[in-house]
Order: structure tokens, then sequence, then C-alpha cells
């Protein structure tokens, strides 16, 4: 489930990166401007059954630029107390069904009260037409600087 960063030790095992993923933390999603420059958006995400959801609107950069080029990255990441991070590449899918249960979901985990979770993805849904983004990755990098390492690796 992962690869090595080059400098740095990686999780030890899958059930420590998915311990991290778990923890409401920013995600920044990263797609291909038409350019081939890289757009980056930081997001709300839910890490489940081996994929990553994220809810946006379909009028959004970067459902434009995933809808041109499904390559995407994604980076969640720490610095306190030590730099730890996941950094996943996949190809994304753009899913229009049961959004707003999906949105709720997602939500709840960086709210206190689920009510206000579910209140504000209903606001999103009426306001904007919503989609949720699925990414699976195809390869890992993770870093964890609380574990040991050695420069004989």
């Amino acid at each position: 489930m992962k690869s090595k960063h080059p400098q740095a030790p990686p999780f030890a095992t899958a059930r420590e990166i998915e311990t991290f993923l778990a923890r409401p933390l920013l995600a920044r999603l990263c797609s291909h401007n038409h350019d081939g420059t890289i757009h980056v958006a930081p997001i709300y995400f839910l890490f489940t059954d081996g994929e990553f959801l994220f809810g946006t609107q379909m009028k959004s950069h970067k459902v434009g630029n995933i809808q041109r080029d499904k390559r995407v990255t994604v980076l969640i990441d720490i610095d306190t107390p030590v730099l730890q991070s996941v950094l996943a590449y996949g190809e994304a899918t753009l899913d229009t069904t049961d959004v707003l249960e999906k949105r709720v979901k997602i939500l709840e985990r960086y709210y206190e009260d689920p009510a206000q979770a579910r209140a504000f993805a209903e606001r999103l849904t009426k306001a904007w037409e919503t989609v949720i983004i699925h990414v699976r990755p195809s390869r890992w990098v993770t870093m964890d600087y609380s574990q040991p390492f050695s420069i004989d690796e």
C-alpha cells in the first residue's frame, strides 16, 4: 500500500496509513490545468474502502481539469509534532449518485455536530450542482519522521 520516499522513513504499516487518514486533516487535490501547470485545491476528504472521496461543485476548476485529464495527486500532511505525509497518485472519477449523503459523510469528520455538517451539505446542494470525486490510489509515497531511519538503506 505504500512506496518509500528516499529521504525519510515511510509509515510502517497500512494500518498506520489508514489511522493517519482517519484524522480530520485537510487534503490538497492536485489536477492538471490545460496549459500543463498544476492546480492545487485544499479540500475535505473521506478515505474509505481504499479510496478518497471529495465533495465539490460541477463547475469547479478541478472538475473541469478532471474531465480533461483524470490523473490526480492527493497530499495529506502535518508538521506537528513531526512531519508525516501521505502522497497518493491515481485517476479520478466523477460520481453524481447520492451526492448529498456522501458529502454529509465527508463533512461529518470536520464538524462536532453532525446536524451542522448536514445543513452545510444541503446548502451546497441547493446552491450548485454537486459531485463526488473518487480517487483510488495506484501509487503511494508516505513519510513519517517519527519513525527511526537509517542512512544505510
